[in-house]
């Protein structure tokens, strides 16, 4: 996409979400769940909508643990299994109080066993199915949501529709959701003063006490007008206090927002996808030059509630059209980030803002001009690859050696050859991966099939050699897998497994020839450790017998899987050693 389309396509997005009667029609459905106890299944023109009630358990949301009540999406009880992990390996963390609620739901209600028609992917034609909360229902949609999508359950995807959604996990749930590439899955709408987006952008002890006072007044009960703006008030100021600097310079809360933001005011709504323009955007919005700080706080109070009124503004304003205050704008780009600020109700003239969208087209434009930039140095070293598979070729058919041995032995200008090309693709996957982590790259980067299957055939080939290199220098006692394995194997066999979830529907074609090299890239640190257990077997220590036997038994399945390459079988290879030298063993100390 180009960078003068980003900020018009958001506004469009807007746009369309509110003509075609979606949003309003889900808000409705939003209205309806509000006195359940736990959620609401409908059918409508064959769509199902599950909708979780605004402003039930309270009690339940309102945790002690952690500074911000942050918590590990890994729970006990397993509902999110391995997905939800950040690009450093680690998990998620949630918020507790949204976590202790979808629980709830999970496990004290016939939830799951209502959704089985939906999710099941026997069934033959699955209904489209959309997760619907207004509040804190929001945030257990937001959870449910991410459940569906991590089963899998589905051929096609339920989409999340939240409105005045509180921020639900941090930025390792970021990370995760566009590894996986389930932005698209989620539009949270928010009005342009509505407190309860943008609480957790203040410290949780601090806005415990106010939010408490408040609740009730959401929940139709009659509290005190002068406690409520009082509550009101002081909520206001802790959330703007925590910002006194731009928030991408001095984060004070780990909540991050992920998904399609759709920023709504009276004068029309805009859509943002830019995790880092969010959070800034959910900050500078809630302010107003125009706009006494009272009238903030009764907006902060009522919007929150009046979802129904924004949506009807936002459609007015896309029949009417608008006309920008500025219309002399330099440049498409300029006149669409002038459309996006007036959208939101901020003017066009906001410098800060402005800067802030800027910034995130760039982000952007700059991601995709690295990716170009990568694909055609990936094409340049693929004549390393090439060279080091002309090297594999060559020991095994004019040597007859297994290139893994005669890489460790370095006994031939060739090897040391071999050893220059191992350096120069250990450097670009390195730089590859390291961009990632710096966030240089697509949120989705990891997920593409390009991607994926490079960094799988490089790991395939060169692995080998690593390993070789490693029990040539390393300490005998020394184990490849557990002290010498290089971060980036570990991460590119992360993105392709997490790859192949996405495709574990699809039926496996079993091999019919033998692998042209061996599937599992730490065969030889294994065939290694192996040698290891049988010289100590041998001298005594008889508790190796058994990790041999599963060894021996990997081996087997592989080799009858066909998943194991025909050099490891050549005569005088590590592995052939071992295997004579075991079967020795096994004869002589047979009963």
């Amino acid at each position: 996409m180009a960078t003068d389309q980003l900020f018009t396509v958001g506004q469009e997005i807007a746009t369309s979400l509110v003509s075609c009667g979606m949003l309003p029609k889900v808000w409705e459905e939003s209205l309806r769940a509000s006195k359940a106890e736990s959620f609401t299944l409908n059918e409508y023109e064959n769509v199902a909508y599950v909708t979780f009630p605004s402003f039930q358990r309270l009690e339940h949301y309102l945790v002690n643990e952690g500074e911000y009540r942050e918590g590990n999406v890994q729970t006990e009880h397993n509902f999110f299994s391995g997905y939800l992990m950040g690009n450093d390996d680690k998990p998620a963390l949630i918020h507790q109080g949204a976590l202790t609620l979808f629980l709830d739901i999970m496990e004290q209600t016939d939830f799951q066993e209502k959704l089985q028609i939906y999710t099941d992917a026997t069934q033959r034609q699955l209904k489209p199915i959309i997760f619907v909360g207004h509040s804190l229902g929001g945030a257990v949609a937001t959870l449910a949501t991410l459940w569906v999508l991590g089963k899998r359950l589905r051929s096609d995807s339920p989409f999340c529709i939240t409105f005045g959604c509180p921020l639900v996990g941090d930025q390792r749930l970021v990370e995760a959701v566009g590894r996986e590439n389930w932005g698209g899955n989620f539009c949270h709408v928010v009005s342009k003063h509505d407190i309860v987006p943008r609480m957790f952008l203040a410290p949780f002890e601090s806005i415990v006490q106010p939010f408490t006072t408040i609740f009730p007044y959401w929940q139709g009960i009659n509290v005190s007008d002068s406690v409520i703006q009082g509550a009101c008030r002081a909520l206001l100021n802790h959330v703007l206090d925590s910002r006194s600097s731009p928030v991408l310079d001095s984060p004070s809360s780990p909540y991050r927002p992920f998904g399609t933001y759709m920023f709504c005011s009276s004068s029309g709504a805009a859509c943002i996808e830019n995790s880092s323009t969010i959070l800034e955007m959910l900050h500078w919005t809630l302010q107003s030059q125009e706009t006494s700080f009272d009238e903030i706080v009764q907006a902060c109070l009522l919007e929150h509630i009046r979802y129904g009124f924004v949506l009807e503004e936002v459609i007015q304003n896309s029949i009417r059209g608008r006309r920008l205050a500025n219309p002399s704008s330099e440049s498409s780009y300029q006149m669409g980030i002038s459309l996006e600020l007036e959208a939101i109700g901020v003017g066009a003239e906001r410098e800060d803002l402005g800067h802030a969208l800027r910034r995130a087209g760039d982000t952007e434009k700059e991601r995709k001009t690295n990716v170009h930039k990568l694909a055609i140095e990936l094409g340049q070293k693929q004549c390393n690859m090439a060279e080091l598979e002309w090297y594999k070729e060559v020991c095994e058919k004019k040597h007859y050696a297994a290139y893994y041995d005669s890489f460790k032995n370095q006994n031939d200008k060739k090897d040391i050859e071999a050893n220059e090309r191992r350096l120069k693709l250990a450097g670009f996957w390195d730089e590859i991966i390291e961009m990632w982590e710096k966030h240089e790259l697509p949120s989705d980067f990891q997920s593409q099939n390009k991607w994926i299957n490079a960094g799988n055939a490089y790991r395939r080939l060169v692995e080998p050699l690593d390993i070789a290199y490693f029990y040539r220098t390393a300490d005998a006692n020394k184990n490849y897998y557990s002290d010498g394995r290089h971060r980036r194997h570990k991460v590119l066999q992360r993105w392709l497994e997490d790859k192949e979830k996405t495709r574990s529907s699809r039926v496996q074609r079993p091999r019919t020839k033998p692998a042209s090299l061996t599937e599992d890239t730490c065969f030889w640190a294994y065939v290694e450790e192996a040698w290891k257990d049988l010289e100590n077997l041998k001298e005594g220590q008889h508790q190796r017998l058994q990790s041999l036997e599963q060894f021996e038994q990997y081996v087997t399945n592989m080799k009858n899987a066909l998943r194991i390459s025909s050099d490891v079988f050549l005569e005088g290879s590590s592995f052939m050693l071992w295997s004579e030298s075991w079967e020795e063993y096994k004869r002589d100390h047979s009963p």
